[in-house]
């Protein structure tokens, strides 16, 4: 197992621990323990035996909470916030207020300044790993060095990512990130977080965001 990882990015904590708006720690382990291709995939059978029995796929809209709260620090201290529900193509997720999302791009932004922002794609089952990491890996050598975090995200709310490659330049920060949902369902995450003012904003509920991401 690799030691600890300082992380150039903000970070913060699941629900009941505060977000961290400074620095956040990832640690990768290659071995670390996860829920298994199994697992995954007798719950996702579960669900659909579930919801074929009524005769047609029940709508997100339909089967999770308008809204949900989620706790995180902000600028005024640690806050309890409300985050509504929205539908994406192929997904749904949380969205706080301040941000606006492009259901047809997939993109979740700050409403304030669209910079900043997270393009959201849905991923085949049958998606290549290594092809990903050698797209990913291209797209950031032209912003700047790139660092490798994927393995386990110690207090991070993604919890695990298949592929975490993040490179910083004088603009800001950018990650790719290719994500498994309990489901068992691949997302690929391409987050900008140029540098500014509203960085702090963003990067917490985005992250938030991002772990309630749910296929359709």
């Amino acid at each position: 197992m690799k030691g600890a990882i300082k992380l150039k990015s903000l970070y913060f904590n699941w629900k009941s621990i505060p977000v961290l708006l400074i620095v956040f720690i990832l640690t990768a382990c290659t071995g670390e323990t996860r829920p298994s291709d199994t697992t995954k995939k007798e719950t996702a059978e579960a669900e659909s035996v579930s919801s074929s029995s009524s005769g047609q796929k029940p709508n997100a809209l339909e089967t999770r909470p308008a809204v949900e709260s989620f706790e995180l620090l902000t600028s005024k201290g640690n806050q309890t916030l409300e985050a509504t529900l929205h539908q994406g193509e192929g997904f749904s997720l949380y969205v706080f207020e301040k941000f606006t999302f492009d259901a047809n791009a997939g993109r979740l932004s700050l409403g304030g300044n669209l910079g900043y922002y997270v393009d959201i794609e849905p991923l085949p089952s049958d998606y290549d790993l290594a092809k990903l990491e050698v797209a990913g890996k291209e797209e950031l050598r032209q912003i700047g060095e790139v660092s490798n975090f994927s393995g386990e995200l110690l207090e991070h709310p993604l919890g695990f990512a298949d592929l975490y490659l993040q490179a910083s330049g004088k603009e800001g920060i950018t990650d790719y990130i290719v994500w498994t949902s309990e489901s068992g369902d691949a997302f690929l995450f391409r987050l900008h977080n140029p540098k500014g003012a509203e960085a702090s904003d963003f990067a917490g509920p985005i992250q938030i965001s991002l772990s309630t991401v749910q296929s359709e």
